[in-house]
């Protein structure tokens, strides 16, 4: 006979991997603060393959503990949620850095429609760090700097980026396809969650020393740090690719504007050679640009980044039809300038030329071959991608 289980309103759930030290303080908190509460709820250790004991710790001091085999702090995450009864999840870590007898905020803030309740460690967004609780690198440099970033970057309504502590509405997870296993997990949810227009809200909490005794923390501060940096670039193409991309196209066009007409800038004279370094400008910047789409695109498609209004615009925009009759007026330009040397060469019985002179002609012409080339090929590439979107 079949057992229908009864759906909870609260699961906490701790990621755990070798935490005998802490893993049954934070259970028995989480425990004692749902009863307290009157919270219809469950604490669910999300055990990595622990071999210290830590999963009869946790069942003993009133968790559920779930499996899961797949390594990595994301992965822990991941399966803990999808094993959770409750209708909100609150996640943070059981090292007992993070005070589960305080879930009170987390759980009033669900109630009130968030889909998000992040927790704020830091005093810039009301919270407190007590003293040892985090190293002063990430307090003051690495927490700060990626914060910034992705308020900056993806529009994300926070103060503190990396906070593990924090609540939300499973079945708005569920959609959100998460794809990190390793720690940009927590970062992932809060980056995906502003794109997507998510319903954020933040509450100060408080950080305590870790309570681990056994071994040093996870976390790899420059390991780390380099893998939350990457999956940033990663997640926004518009930085990545396009704003690098468009920095150099627009130094090539200035470049082409003073070195055509050889303008002379005080004793400084920018004619053939600097038409070179504006080429290779153009001709970087575009491929940019261009990777900027197909990155965007691919990502959209596969779920990795949520849909937009100016991605949809975009393609309304920029059909097949359109991207072919551009590359091949461009293509057409440039070989016709290229041809155009070639008859000068002839004129002149295939001898010697004016190596300025010719260069403003077989530059131009080279150039604009190359970005014809480069946008029909995209122009095919992004329409074959675009076919998982129709």
């Amino acid at each position: 006979m079949s057992v229908e289980l009864v759906e909870l309103e609260v699961t906490v759930v701790m990621p755990c991997l070798n935490e005998a030290d802490t893993v049954a303080t934070c259970v028995g908190k989480a425990v004692r603060c749902l009863r307290d509460l009157g919270v219809s709820g469950e604490v669910l250790v999300a055990d990595n393959g622990s071999t210290d004991g830590s999963q009869g710790l946790a069942t003993s001091a009133g968790a559920r503990v779930v499996a899961v085999p797949a390594r990595g702090y994301g992965a822990a995450l991941m399966g803990g949620i999808e094993a959770a009864r409750g209708r909100f999840v609150i996640m943070g870590d059981a090292d007992d850095s993070y005070d589960f007898s305080d879930l009170k905020k987390f759980i009033e803030g669900l109630r009130a429609g968030a889909d998000v309740v992040q927790g704020c460690r830091l005093p810039w967004g009301g919270g407190t760090v007590l003293p040892g609780a985090m190293p002063l690198l990430h307090r003051w440099w690495g927490n700060p700097m990626f914060t910034l970033m992705a308020r900056w970057m993806f529009g994300a309504p926070i103060h503190d980026i990396y906070c593990g502590l924090r609540g939300f509405r499973r079945d708005w997870w569920l959609r959100l396809n998460q794809r990190c296993t390793g720690m940009e997990f927590a970062t992932e949810m809060l980056i995906k969650g502003s794109l997507s227009g998510a319903r954020i809200m933040e509450v100060p909490i408080t950080l305590h020393p870790d309570g681990r005794k056994a071994h040093a923390p996870h976390l790899k501060t420059f390991r780390d740090g380099w893998r939350t940096l990457r999956f940033f670039l990663a997640c926004s193409p518009r930085w990545l690719f396009l704003i690098p991309g468009a920095a150099l196209t627009v130094a090539g066009v200035v470049g082409y504007a003073l070195a055509l007409p050889a303008v002379r800038i005080g004793g400084v004279v920018l004619d053939a050679h600097t038409l070179v370094f504006a080429s290779l400008a153009l001709i970087c910047g575009w491929q940019a640009m261009l990777f900027s789409v197909l990155t965007k695109t691919f990502a959209v498609n596969e779920g990795i980044l949520p849909r937009d209004a100016a991605f949809e615009r975009f393609f309304q925009l920029a059909t097949l039809g359109r991207g072919l009759t551009v590359s091949l007026v461009a293509m057409v330009a440039g070989v016709a300038l290229l041809l155009l040397a070639v008859w000068q060469w002839r004129a002149v019985g295939y001898g010697s030329l004016d190596y300025a002179s010719t260069m403003r002609i077989v530059l131009p012409g080279s150039t604009l071959t190359a970005l014809g080339f480069q946008t029909f090929l995209a122009s095919w590439f992004t329409s074959i991608l675009g076919l998982a979107r129709r």
